[in-house]
């Protein structure tokens, strides 16, 4: 499914930037951490739209049972956002939730690709997913999903 195999790949990119800005933390550059930082908010906020509006939507459309698995992601999506909204690197403690941040990263993105995104193949039908491309493509203005 090209929409999946995309959330998937903007996972990647997200994981590396939230790297990228912990690597910069720990050679002391804060200034390359707070860029790197940013960029990752950028991506996140784009993916997130598209997910929430997108997949989340249809697949909280299609039956109850998927709002107990979505609506903690949406709730840690709003919590990382509002950090993102005020992270200031050179203050310790917004370095250390940085840290904390880009490490459940990892997890929360486990939760979507090996359960929910493995869900929504069976529970979806072909108008949910050309809404969720829709959402998509409202969400990434002017960019097109990964030929295959």
């Amino acid at each position: 499914m090209p929409l999946l195999r995309d959330y998937t790949a903007e996972h990647e990119r997200v994981i590396n930037l939230g790297a990228d800005a912990i690597r910069a933390l720990d050679a002391g550059d804060t200034t390359a951490a707070q860029r790197f930082t940013g960029r990752l908010a950028t991506q996140l906020r784009s993916h997130w739209r598209g997910e929430e509006d997108g997949i989340f939507a249809a697949l909280l459309n299609n039956d109850d049972i998927f709002a107990a698995h979505i609506e903690p992601l949406i709730a840690e999506h709003r919590s990382l956002d509002q950090f993102l909204t005020v992270v200031d690197l050179t203050r310790s403690d917004h370095r250390d939730r940085l840290r904390a941040e880009v490490d459940g990263l990892q997890e929360h993105i486990a939760k979507e690709e090996d359960s929910l995104f493995p869900a929504s193949l069976s529970a979806l039908g072909g108008h949910e997913w050309d809404a969720a491309i829709s959402a998509w493509q409202r969400a990434h203005p002017g960019e097109q999903l990964l030929e295959s």
